[in-house]
């Protein structure tokens, strides 16, 4: 058994799944980015920062708004990902930036925007990414966060990451809105507005996408076979293991 990094993990999770995530439904589509989308039309930003981009759907709602985007991913077959889906919607003005968010090789105050979706729950050091996102924007620039948010209750947080990590070992941890705002403020944020909201998780697409081995996924359907009265109720746990995840999206500056 050879036992990889975080950031190596991460690379061999995402790397054969990158198309699946251009075009995912789950990630191409939702309120959050019409939202970011909003922003970037108010701020019409000269540089962008897709920090985290996966897919790349947070650059593709900036770019249009933006005088340039950069999409910034640990995977390099991510960004091969969002190049050629950029190039297929006539989108010019994004760039890709292999980088971890913990080390970004950007200039202090070099972006006018960052936008991050769906990738902190992934990173090494959370805290250290969120520096170095303070530390690339401009004072005063906005700062979007969307990402998945365990419960308060201890057992349906703990239910939560353990059919995460059992799906996707690159999983480090869904942070609750505690955890949310005191990292925020610690790094330098100043947090302005929150939106919540539901999203289901379809069992089969959910495990497909990240190509989740059989074995793992009898495990998190046990998990969910035992998960107690309040757990099932929280995550709404369908007969054939969809579920419903809390999300959220903070706006910051």
């Amino acid at each position: 058994m050879t036992n990889l990094d975080q950031n190596s993990v991460i690379r061999q999770q995402f790397g054969p799944a990158a198309a699946d995530y251009v075009t995912s439904a789950v990630h191409a589509t939702g309120s959050d980015l019409a939202r970011i989308a909003e922003i970037a039309a108010e701020f019409a930003p000269a540089h962008a920062l897709d920090l985290g981009a996966g897919g790349g759907h947070v650059s593709y709602a900036m770019a249009p708004h933006a005088r340039r985007v950069t999409a910034c991913d640990l995977s390099e077959a991510m960004l091969a990902g969002v190049v050629a889906e950029s190039t297929r919607r006539g989108l010019t003005n994004i760039a890709p930036l292999a980088a971890a968010a913990g080390a970004l090789p950007l200039e202090d105050a070099s972006c006018d925007m960052l936008a991050c979706r769906f990738s902190v729950h992934h990173w090494r050091d959370p805290a250290a990414g969120l520096a170095q996102a303070r530390r690339v924007l401009r004072p005063g620039a906005p700062a979007v966060f969307v990402d998945v948010i365990a419960p308060p209750e201890p057992a349906a947080d703990t239910h939560l990451q353990a059919v995460e990590v059992l799906r996707d070992p690159s999983h480090g941890r869904d942070f609750t809105m505690r955890e949310w705002h005191a990292m925020l403020d610690a790094a330098g944020f100043a947090v302005t507005a929150t939106r919540s909201s539901r999203l289901r998780m379809d069992f089969a697409e959910w495990t497909a996408r990240m190509r989740t081995p059989s074995v793992q996924c009898a495990a998190i359907r046990a998990l969910q076979a035992l998960a107690g009265a309040e757990v099932a109720r929280h995550f709404a746990i369908e007969a054939d293991g969809s579920f419903m995840i809390d999300v959220i999206l903070i706006e910051a500056r």
